[in-house]
């Protein structure tokens, strides 16, 4: 018999354990997106020196992010010019349509 490849999104959002683990990846997925582009904005990449520089990073902040697969813990660069706040994170309301999960799920399943 071989191994399923894919597991249904909602499969793996109910058991609980693995649900840890599809907030961990969510999370470093998330932090990868901010670092590019914040990279992006600063024409360098982290702790790169370059005549090219148009900004520098002022450390980060913070913020709970609530998603279908639970809260995620995000740390948003800060500059010290100027701001950066991904587009995802929009001013504190639910980021997500609440039947996008079955969307995915469907699209996905077997």
């Amino acid at each position: 018999m071989m191994t399923k490849p894919s597991i249904a999104l909602s499969e793996l959002l109910e058991k609980g354990a693995d649900s840890d683990l599809l907030r961990e990846m969510i999370q470093h997925g998330v932090q990868r997106v901010m670092e590019m582009d914040v990279e992006n904005i600063c024409a360098v990449s982290y702790g790169e020196r370059s005549p090219e520089r148009q900004n520098r990073r002022n450390g980060y902040r913070e913020r709970l992010w609530e998603t279908r697969a639970g809260s995620v813990n995000v740390t948003i660069p800060k500059l010290r010019t100027g701001s950066y706040f991904p587009p995802f994170l929009e001013p504190r309301r639910t980021a997500e349509d609440p039947h996008a999960l079955r969307r995915v799920a469907a699209d996905f399943g077997p």
